[in-house]
């Protein structure tokens, strides 16, 4: 599935995804800055006034370190795979962590 098939007619999915990457360390400063930018729109959306990873958490009802949680699930992962000497591709962590436990 490609990146543009995933989120037809889920903008939401993109925003979760983009909130784990942010959470591993993996959202790159474009992508927030772009984000940063529809946080009016978000807020009109949504209601309030949030940034965009702050409209995420509350529109699921993260519990407070949830960030934390998700960043030391990468951690882990990232351990098993050095042990194994491979590498895990952030995005394809993303997309699977969030579609095991976002859906």
């Amino acid at each position: 599935m490609s990146e543009g098939e995933r989120y037809e007619g889920r903008p939401f999915l993109r925003l979760l995804d983009c909130f784990v990457l942010r959470a591993i360390g993996q959202l790159d400063a474009a992508q927030n800055e772009a984000l940063s930018s529809i946080e009016p729109k978000l807020a009109e959306v949504y209601g309030g006034e949030a940034t965009w990873f702050q409209v995420v958490a509350d529109q699921m009802q993260f519990p407070e370190g949830i960030e934390a949680s998700i960043n030391d699930v990468w951690e882990a992962a990232l351990g098993k795979a050095a042990e194994m000497n491979m590498q895990i591709d952030p995005a394809e962590f993303t997309r699977q962590f969030v579609d095991t436990n976002f859906q």
